[in-house]
């Protein structure tokens, strides 16, 4: 690699003065090999950043593009890829575009599964995407299915540098696919979303418009899985197609040390970023209030999504870093899926998000109706914004909560391999989202998904509602607790999974208290509660809980219970 030199090992400053003389919308294509590639890839290696200017990126792409080729791989075919956060894998990544296959980015190992669980996904998920090559990490090579080294091809990506170049680029069409996304796997196994650079130029487009970005003038931090979308579209891939600067760290360093955000976002002068909110409650935690951060803060865009956004916790985020230079407009609530690339709608950008309280009852009967702030009955939702430019979102009548369907430019064209499936979700030239939501002065409020919608003694109930009531309990753990409906004693019941920041305490009194809350929340009895391990509760690698896996788990009986108490 070709690293750029800095004052006494210091980052790059982002540099206002850098300027691109190319069309601010171009093609995927042209837009990754034939830019200037002055801006910088920071990555996270080992204990420190190395500093890589996007041309030369590039260049080692288009050398480890003569290594897959002599793998076998020709344009038409697909290159399977566990997508980590390695310098390698960027490279990879492009170079397997250059040898003219479609990437089909496979997921990590969520958080709890063991190694047979992830060998069996990744066996269903090659058979579908039928690869000429595998490529992953060295250290996740044990978890992968023994049938695959017997299959086809398993190469690390350390593997692919140092090729032979000599490979003249031929990407996929503009109207072909060139990314296979899987969904998260969050309520379902995952799903193989069909891209095309045509569908992916036009999510970068927007993105570009709805931060109000300038070709060649952003730095964008970033510590989420680039096997995400987020990841791959809304920060390297956006970084490398706008010459922007990146900072990428990873999600394992993220998870040892959330202050790492935010001290990154710091020291390299940052103006974008992205994630969870549960993360961002994690990293506003760990944030001292007596340690500044090194530098003040130039964060402008704070794009928060892939799960509920929680309102209190934006409002923690800005009290905590708000001596650091953090402003409120910065935040941008987004509503986004896999299917969709990445964003259908967002907050605009320098605008102060807001939430709206509604009435619960009326919601669980298919309507959106305004209430009170505060006011018995009623649920606090964050605004995501209105629908991205060309997007079109809708849900029924006006005044009505349902399923939000969608149409987009930048949407997938089918699951792959999977016709059933597509032939379900993409109806009418767009697709059904399985979303439950509503557009309420303009701007459209997700009220939770199918999934999540619960059903105990004829009551309706958001069990997402529940869960983020339940972050508010101090015995335990920020999103780590799960609303499973269960058939088990003969009849529906409701049975809480849950993380407790500590070992050893009342467990008998703590269920009390989640009790109190399901009930004043939702008006529901919960029968049971389940006092989990550390870590025992699944995850998809961007952090959202997977409640299939934990329905599995729970009827397996295979979760890390330190304690289970029976209410009622």
């Amino acid at each position: 690699m070709n690293a750029v030199p800095t004052a006494a090992g210091a980052p790059a400053a982002p540099a206002g003065a850098r300027t691109r003389a190319a069309d601010p919308h171009p093609g995927l294509w042209e837009a990754l090999l034939g830019g200037s590639g002055r801006g910088t890839l920071h990555a996270w290696e080992g204990d420190r950043f190395s500093h890589t200017t996007w041309a030369a990126v590039t260049a080692d792409a288009r050398a480890m593009a003569g290594t897959l080729r002599a793998a076998g791989v020709v344009p038409g075919t697909r290159v399977a890829a566990v997508l980590s956060n390695t310098p390698e894998a960027v490279r990879g990544l492009l170079a397997a575009w250059i040898a003219g296959a479609a990437v089909a980015s496979l997921p990590l190992p969520a958080r709890g599964m063991t190694a047979p669980e992830y060998g069996a996904q990744i066996t269903a998920l090659l058979d579908r995407v039928d690869p000429v090559v595998l490529l992953a990490d060295p250290g996740l090579l044990p978890m992968l299915p023994a049938t695959a080294g017997r299959d086809l091809p398993v190469l690390p990506w350390t593997a692919l540098t140092g090729g032979p170049g000599g490979v003249e680029p031929c990407p996929p069409g503009p109207d072909e696919t060139a990314f296979i996304q899987c969904s998260s796997g969050s309520t379902s196994v995952p799903k193989g979303c069909a891209l095309t650079p045509r569908a992916i130029a036009a999510q970068l487009g927007m993105m570009l418009e709805m931060a109000g970005s300038t070709p060649g003038r952003e730095v964008i931090g970033c510590w989420l899985p680039l096997s995400h979308d987020m990841g791959a579209f809304g920060c390297l891939l956006n970084s490398w197609a706008y010459d922007f600067d990146l900072v990428l760290s990873t999600p394992e360093r993220f998870g040892m040390a959330p202050r790492s955000w935010f001290r990154d976002l710091s020291e390299f002068g940052a103006t974008m970023t992205a994630g969870t909110s549960t993360a961002l409650h994690l990293a506003t935690r760990a944030q001292s209030r007596t340690t500044p951060l090194p530098r003040e803060l130039a964060l402008r865009v704070l794009t928060l999504g892939a799960e509920r956004v929680d309102w209190d916790t934006i409002a923690a985020a800005t009290e905590r870093f708000a001596p650091s230079g953090l402003r409120p407009e910065a935040f941008m609530p987004a509503y986004g899926l896999a299917e969709a690339t990445l964003a259908v709608a967002c907050t605009p950008y320098d605008r102060r998000p807001h939430a709206a309280a509604f009435d619960r009852d009326a919601l669980l009967a298919g309507r959106a109706e305004p209430a009170p702030e505060g006011a018995p009955g009623s649920v606090r939702l964050v605004s995501n914004g209105p629908a991205l430019p060309g997007v079109r979102i809708t849900a029924g009548p006006p005044g009505t909560s349902a399923e939000l369907h969608i149409s987009s430019p930048s949407l997938a064209t089918h699951y792959h391999g999977d016709p059933e499936r597509t032939a379900e979700r993409f109806t009418g030239g767009g697709l059904r989202t399985e979303d439950l939501g509503f557009e309420h002065d303009g701007e459209i409020y997700v009220a939770g998904r199918s999934d999540d919608l619960l059903s105990v003694g004829g009551r309706k109930i958001y069990a997402a509602e529940v869960e983020a009531a339940l972050d508010a309990l101090g015995p335990l753990r920020q999103g780590a607790s799960v609303l499973l409906d269960t058939g088990r004693a003969g009849a529906v019941e409701l049975v809480l999974l849950t993380e407790p920041r500590r070992r050893r305490d009342d467990f008998p009194a703590i269920a009390d208290d989640i009790a109190a809350v399901a009930r004043g929340t939702a008006g529901v009895a919960l029968a049971e509660c389940w006092f989990l391990e550390q870590g025992t509760v699944p995850r998809t690698p961007s952090g959202k809980v997977q409640r299939n896996r934990c329905r599995a788990l729970l009827g397996d009986d295979r979760l890390r219970t330190i304690a289970r108490v029976r209410l009622g």
